[in-house]
């Protein structure tokens, strides 16, 4: 087989709005993939900007920036023997902003193309910000016909079939596709259909990075036309590699033959909540996170991330005791401090307490403690944490789980309160299921130690939040696995409470939890970002109305 054409493939981190810095990191891969002896370097989806930019791309001097920066780096792409480079950037066409990208060779912008097939459910916004671009021809490179798909357009057929039918000799996928879970194999099932239809290889290159609430897991590859993967990036961390292409009869194969680091649906799990804690901390700049470690499961497993994301040396972990604090929680969490290796400190809210009842004591007369005195302990927790943040720096770090986040279990202002939460999107019972992995496991690249990080005791104890004497949380919502369970097909799956009852769950639990589901979106509306992990996050995915008379168990 005759060589045709050498494609380095650039899987890298951009932070939205950096031109300059995401302009020097393209420039840093593209000298090493000239090093190597690439034909064409390729980078994913808007590797310019950073994604997604939201109404960031509205603004028109940054647009042009970044028009500008294109035109600059087309210059690194002059000399004799230079590879070409294509990037993805905002690109104004007249009046009509674009999702482009653009083919840098010899020092020119050698073409340009738009995306056609933009986005507008889930996560994703473009059809607000971005106008489509009409069905386009290949690009000719170097003898090659590429085929230049910008994401989305590799999941509809008609992208595809009419560059087959210009000629293209291989399909070539700058994205920038959010993780979520199962949504690796769902990429390849569009690819292989793509290169079932045309009988065309394809190259996905995809990013890798935390922004806000998404992250990219990168998990680049190639599919050669029969639909074999000789090429598989690893998941969860840049990388770059040099892929041969030859021709065979006329049909490009890559020749090249990678498998990357892909981890199992735990560890995915647990990865994504590194990323997007780690971006999150380091892009905007705090030194470290600050967290409540109450000596219960969950701030345990977030202290655990926090350490394997940015290092034990910028976690501060604070117990917190009230008299409600057994000694059992405060062996627990100092335990967990130990064995991760953390700053850790004691504050007793006593003192606070003590003076918010003299405070309060002639407002309340007459009236009996109720959730309001719970309420009062956790704001106070709130309050410490955050004038330790103040005071220091560090970003406080909040440790709700999705099933107490769906249900409103979380005081508004109190726990709650914080900059960013690893644990948003993550169920309890995954929460348990987590913890039992990490203490078994250490995630790739993670910061933190082996062994036993989390004390046996917080994983197996009946969870509480220790407001009052004698509280579990069973002691008013349903046990986690059946609780779990109804709120993946409420929200999830937006089951009816009908559809959920023929489950096996009792009726009424189902529409309590429903209701309470409902009710609880105020709270959500004021919480931090937190990574998004499953099919429907509470954030970017799942827009629900505050005001909300609907409830599927009864008919106005």
């Amino acid at each position: 087989m005759k060589k045709a054409l050498s494609i380095y493939l650039a899987q890298l981190n951009a932070t939205v709005g950096a031109i300059e810095a995401n302009a020097a990191r393209i420039t840093e891969a593209y000298e090493r993939g000239a090093t190597e002896g690439a034909d064409l370097v390729l980078t994913p989806e808007l590797s310019l900007t950073g994604y997604p930019l939201e109404d960031l791309v509205l603004k028109p001097f940054f647009v042009r920036r970044a028009m500008e920066t294109v035109e600059t780096l087309a210059g690194i792409t002059s000399g004799e023997g230079k590879p070409a480079l294509i990037i993805g950037a905002p690109w104004y066409e007249g009046k009509a902003l674009h999702n482009a990208i653009f083919l840098l060779e010899g020092g020119e912008i050698k073409a340009i193309r738009f995306k056609q097939e933009l986005p507008n459910y889930g996560v994703f916004d473009e059809k607000r910000v971005f106008v489509p671009g009409e069905a386009t021809s290949p690009i000719e490179f170097r003898g090659v016909s590429l085929g230049v798909l910008i994401c989305e357009d590799m999941w509809f057929p008609n992208c595809t079939a009419a560059l087959k039918a210009q000629g293209a000799d291989i399909l070539l996928v700058p994205t920038c596709s959010p993780f979520e879970l199962d949504k690796h194999p769902e990429r390849k099932v569009h690819a292989r259909n793509r290169v079932d239809e045309t009988g065309l290889p394809l190259v996905f290159c995809n990013e890798v990075c935390g922004q806000d609430e998404l992250v990219f897991e990168g998990a680049s590859f190639v599919m050669n036309a029969d639909g074999g993967v000789p090429v598989q990036l690893d998941a969860w961390t840049e990388q770059e590699l040099l892929t041969a292409w030859h021709r065979a009869d006329g049909a490009l194969e890559c020749t090249s033959a990678f498998q990357g680091y892909m981890p199992d649906r735990m560890e995915t799990m647990y990865q994504a909540m590194i990323l997007g804690l780690k971006d999150y901390v380091n892009k905007n700049r705090f030194p470290g996170v600050i967290l409540g470690l109450s000596g219960g499961i969950d701030s345990a497993l977030s202290a655990a991330v926090a350490v394997d994301a940015l290092g034990a040396d910028r976690v501060h972990c604070v117990m917190m005791p009230s008299r409600y604090t057994s000694g059992e929680s405060v062996s627990d969490a100092e335990k967990c401090a130990q064995a991760l290796g953390v700053k850790y400190d004691t504050i007793a809210i006593k003192p606070g307490v003590d003076a918010f009842d003299e405070m309060l004591k002639d407002a309340f007369k007459e009236t009996a403690p109720d959730t309001t005195e719970e309420n009062i302990q956790s704001r106070l927790r709130g309050l410490l944490l955050m004038s330790l943040s103040n005071k220091f720096g560090h970003m406080v770090l909040t440790t709700g789980n999705k099933s107490e986040v769906s249900v409103g279990y979380a005081t508004l202002y109190g726990d709650m309160c914080g900059g960013y939460n690893a644990l948003k999107d993550v169920y309890k019972t995954d929460v348990f299921a987590l913890s039992h992995w990490r203490n078994a496991n250490v995630p790739k690249g993670a910061l933190g130690p082996s062994g036993e990080v989390i004390p046996e005791n917080i994983i197996t104890k009946p969870p509480t939040a220790e407001l009052r004497d004698d509280q579990k949380d069973e002691d008013s919502l349903p046990p986690y696995d059946a609780l779990d369970d109804m709120l993946r097909c409420l929200v999830d799956e937006e089951m009816s409470v009908a559809e959920v009852v023929e489950r096996g769950h009792d009726a009424a639990d189902v529409a309590r939890i429903e209701h309470l589901l409902y009710i609880a979106e105020y709270k959500r509306r004021q919480a931090p970002p937190g990574v998004k992990i499953t099919r429907k996050n509470f954030g970017r995915d799942r827009r629900y109305p505050i005001t909300n008379g609907f409830r599927s168990a009864r008919r106005d």
